[in-house]
């Protein structure tokens, strides 16, 4: 008898865990998509108040990030949830190279000569895109953009920098220039790309 209410006991147990898994009642998971925007920080009149630029300001998500950022949610869109392993296709007849298509992880590197450059590999276009994107979340004075080539003018601290990226097949190098094309100074140009790096929105 005690052997028979154990075994009943384990059963609803099972059953009730079974239960609220298959349901996906929330569990407020996903609560940080409705978090409200917070202003910035507002000090009282007269205060004597240091200035301060935040190290890692927050970004401004484009909608570009937001249409290739992944879904992290259940089927019911209540609950997070990874998303499970595709399983590989047996069938390799019909496959298509996608790596020129896609957008790699941006590497931080240096050229032989020590100047710091990005390395992105992909579709040059894409890229681009992402680097523009990353440059307005940054708050960057973009003061010119060339419409024949992958290149853009910022202005950082009253100096004028030209941002210029150049590919090779699917790999994509990224660097800072001064206005006369010579490279910038490798402290300035380390200092925007690890920007550009930490704020990459894919």
């Amino acid at each position: 008898m005690m052997q028979l209410r154990f075994g009943l006991m384990l059963s609803l147990a099972a059953m009730s865990l079974a239960g609220c898994s298959s349901m996906g009642i929330s569990n407020g998971s996903l609560k940080y998509k409705k978090a409200p925007e917070m202003g910035e920080i507002k000090y009282p009149e007269g205060a004597l108040v240091r200035p301060a630029s935040p190290l890692y300001p927050a970004p401004v998500v484009e909608p570009m990030a937001i249409e290739h950022a992944p879904n992290f949610a259940n089927s019911k869109g209540n609950r997070f949830a990874l998303p499970r392993p595709e399983q590989q296709q047996a069938n390799t007849d019909s496959t298509e190279s996608v790596e020129d298509v896609a957008v790699g992880r941006p590497k931080l590197l240096t050229d032989g000569n020590g100047n710091p450059l990005l390395n992105v590999s992909g579709d040059p276009a894409t890229i681009w895109q992402y680097a523009l994107a990353t440059l307005s979340s940054l708050n960057q004075n973009v003061v010119a953009k060339s419409k024949n080539a992958y290149e853009v003018t910022v202005k950082n601290d009253k100096q004028v920098y030209v941002l210029r990226m150049t590919s090779v097949g699917a790999s994509n190098n990224i660097a800072i220039f001064n206005a006369d094309s010579s490279f910038a100074d490798k402290s300035k140009s380390s200092e925007l790309l690890t920007q550009i790096y930490q704020n990459w929105p894919a």
